[in-house]
């Protein structure tokens, strides 16, 4: 499998992590060859045209075929892999976006000048009643689904995840459902992956990925602090 460029990313703990980065890699790779051919040709004609004694420079108005091939060909070329882009894509696409499998864990998620609030149903699981909570980060169990329900408060803000491979815009008057499911235990960053003003490189919080049962112990011990309240 291509990873040459993930390499370089954070380690990846969502079971949809390789789908995002196999097609992170693919574009890489297609832009790096494309770069190295524009380079190469670049540097071919810097030093076949410099001045020469004896030759004059002429002026081409660009309205030949040969001409016009130096942009038609590469806008075929560039179009082609585009669509060659969308094609292998479109299985990652369909099975974050559209598909969504069923939530084990339902959080709601509110961006807003500066920090993320989560909202958990605590132990029954429904909003809105005595048992709900809100924790400081976003606390989950492993190896099971979970939902996030994101919308935000003022601007737009991105709940972004690297190591989940997560990333959602909140944007204010809508309401959109994500999902990930962590693979290993432990404390990831979060962040704000859209410019919403001068805190926004601030705006952080943690993901933190818990096994079954210290989640659920966790749920338990949040949701009786809510209801002693």
């Amino acid at each position: 499998m291509l990873d040459w460029i993930v390499g370089y990313m954070p380690e990846n703990i969502a079971t949809f992590g390789e789908d995002i980065d196999y097609v992170i890699n693919l574009i890489g790779y297609i832009v790096f060859i494309w770069w190295i051919l524009a380079e190469g040709v670049l540097f071919y004609f810097l030093f076949s045209s410099r001045k020469k004694e004896g030759v004059k420079a002429t002026y081409e108005d660009g309205s030949t075929m040969k001409a016009m091939s130096w942009v038609l060909i590469p806008v075929v070329l560039v179009l082609g892999f585009d669509l060659f882009i969308d094609y292998k894509s479109h299985s990652a696409w369909d099975k974050i976006k559209i598909q969504l499998p069923k939530a084990d864990v339902v959080y709601r998620v509110m961006g807003q000048q500066f920090a993320w609030t989560y909202t958990h149903p605590g132990v029954d699981g429904k909003f809105g009643t005595g048992d709900d909570f809100e924790p400081d980060d976003l606390v989950v169990p492993v190896h099971q689904v979970v939902h996030t329900v994101i919308s935000a408060l003022d601007v737009i803000h991105s709940l972004w995840i690297p190591n989940l491979r997560f990333k959602q815009d909140s944007v204010p008057g809508r309401i959109i459902t994500g999902w990930f499911e962590a693979t290993k235990t432990g404390d990831y960053p979060i962040a704000c992956a859209e410019l919403c003003g001068t805190g926004h490189g601030v705006m952080a919080s943690t993901l933190k990925v818990l096994e079954a049962d210290a989640y659920k112990s966790w749920v338990a011990q949040q949701s009786a602090a809510a209801l002693a309240q």
